[in-house]
């Protein structure tokens, strides 16, 4: 047997820092790594001239189980990362445009999720209050400005679900500083020049310009959008999927508050254009804002001016801050493991920051590689294989996801807006699901996968956010008032939370002051 294929892995190469990098090498550190006779060697090389992107601010509830598992506290989190607590998002203006076009997509299930056919009451009773007011109490608490949690209760757990907003360099800062002084990884800053390979074509070695060549036996590449290794190395192609999601542009500024201890937003809020849609994510000393659009549809012209205006109509000013310019292909890799190399993060694939489902990516492809981690070449090609068809399924069902936003708006002001709801460009899986929801709420059995990126409930708060009616059977009386119930009940849940939690921003105080009690 050829002697790469009988190597035992015992050496882990991550190229680049930033999040992906970062957060990859802490959780395989966190569990893999270690003093042990069997413990992995992890090393991440780090050119010292390439910056973090750094607008990817928001992350999905999964990365509250993600820190705790890596060592590191909330406390330490908003202390170090400028950090805030996120509840959801709010969509505004995507429906037609005009006031009172807004809708919640929180973070909680709808109360009973699971045992109440809450949609299906809902529906029935034609309500005139929003779905997720309804189901939830998560709306009212985001409209208040309230925290999802109170200062007694213990890290990482919450009265309501939630994610958290920070500053993404910041982050990358914490987790290298943890992952290099508390778990051992071993952090090489130097400028990557080129492959070095085995004859059976793995990747031998990373050569760099001070440090010679680091070899390792499995590489990860987290080099963002260049992909160094997976798409420069081995040619593996990015599938586009600019037919069907257009954006591939972006501009980002960050802005003082208007009132520093003004009320703390604890959403993302996604504002519909003309032009696009603008992103704005308060963190306890500043917003970040950005516009996201189509080169195809839009100047940069006209976005640089579509940014501007919805600041001032904010109340927010640029001050010495300029925007900067992002430019990205929509599409993810053909392949995303290949022979000992995996991509992780930007290298992957990127969308656009819509729900921000980039770092649960990372979170996931890293909890994957940590939790499968191939004892030897020889298993590597199988794993591979497993990487490949789950991280397909993800990417596919983000898109749809996506896209669904999209194709439910009934803006008619741009042709942005009416190219994005053209039958050509929505994916066949959405167009069918869309045909059965016409019938039924989204469920358990339209997803059938442990792990989902976005749930069935993500789709219902978008659906019938967005003023989606399917004519379906009426529910049974016994089913009907078992879901009345439930409603009845976020009514006086909703009242109890509003009387009893924090303002959000009285929170990140005092968790910067005194911490959150251990977790439990």
């Amino acid at each position: 047997m050829n002697s790469e294929l009988t190597t035992a892995v015992r050496r882990i190469v991550v190229l680049g820092g930033g999040s992906a990098g970062w957060l990859t090498a802490a959780t395989l550190a966190a569990e893999l790594g270690g003093d042990g006779p069997d413990a992995l060697q992890i090393t991440l090389i780090e050119s010292p001239d390439v910056p973090a992107i750094g607008v990817g601010e928001g992350t999905w509830p999964t990365m509250r189980a993600t820190l705790q598992r890596i060592g590191l506290t909330e406390a330490e989190l908003i202390r170090a990362c400028d950090a805030a607590f996120k509840q959801g998002s709010c969509f505004v203006g995507w429906q037609q445009g005009g006031a009172g076009d807004r809708y919640y997509h929180p973070f909680t299930l709808p109360h009973g999720w699971g045992d109440a056919d809450l949609a299906g009451a809902w529906l029935q009773e034609a309500s005139s209050v929003a779905f997720a007011d309804s189901v939830t109490p998560q709306s009212h608490l985001c409209d208040a400005a309230l925290a999802p949690k109170q200062t007694t209760t213990p890290d990482f757990a919450g009265v309501v679900n939630y994610g958290y907003h920070f500053d993404a360099v910041k982050l990358g800062q914490l987790l290298q500083r943890h992952a290099t002084s508390v778990l051992g990884v071993h952090h090489v800053v130097d400028h990557f020049t080129e492959v070095r390979s085995h004859q059976n074509g793995d990747i031998a070695a990373l050569a760099t310009r001070a440090h010679g060549d680091i070899a390792g036996d499995l590489f990860i590449d987290c080099s963002g959008l260049a992909s160094l290794l997976l798409g420069q190395h081995y040619g593996v192609g990015l599938r586009s999927e600019q037919a069907v999601l257009f954006n591939d542009s972006a501009l980002a500024v960050q802005v003082p508050h208007v009132e520093p201890l003004a009320p703390l937003a604890s959403a993302t809020v996604s504002t519909a254009h003309a032009e696009g849609w603008t992103w704005d994510i308060a963190l306890p000393t500043r917003r970040g804002v950005g516009l996201v659009y189509s080169a195809g549809h839009t100047s940069d012209a006209q976005a640089e001016r579509a940014l501007l205006g919805y600041i001032e109509s904010q109340g927010l000013s640029l001050g010495d801050a300029a925007p900067r310019r992002l430019r990205f292909q929509p599409g993810y890799r053909e392949r995303f493991w290949h022979r000992n190399c995996v991509a992780v993060g930007l290298a992957a694939g990127f969308i656009e920051p819509l729900e921000a489902s980039a770092l649960a990516l990372v979170e996931l492809s890293a909890a994957f590689i940590r939790d499968e981690m191939p004892a030897g070449r020889a298993d590597m090609d199988l794993v591979a294989r497993r990487f490949n068809e789950a991280f397909g399924y993800r990417w596919s069902r983000i898109i749809d996801f996506l896209k669904l936003h999209y194709v439910l708006s009934r803006r008619d002001d741009a042709d942005y807006w009416r190219d994005h709801r053209a039958a050509a460009s929505q994916p066949e899986s959405l167009r069918e699901l869309l045909q059965l929801w016409a019938h039924r709420a989204p469920s358990r059995n339209d997803f059938y996968r442990a792990e989902e990126v976005f749930p069935a409930a993500s789709y219902q708060y978008v659906l019938y956010g967005m003023g989606f009616r399917p004519v379906g059977r009426p529910l049974r009386a016994d089913r009907l008032a078992k879901a009345q119930s439930c409603l009845r009940d976020v009514t006086t849940i909703t009242r109890r939370l509003l009387g009893g939690l924090p303002r959000h921003r009285d929170l990140i105080q005092h968790i910067r002051a005194h911490g959150m009690p251990p977790a439990a």
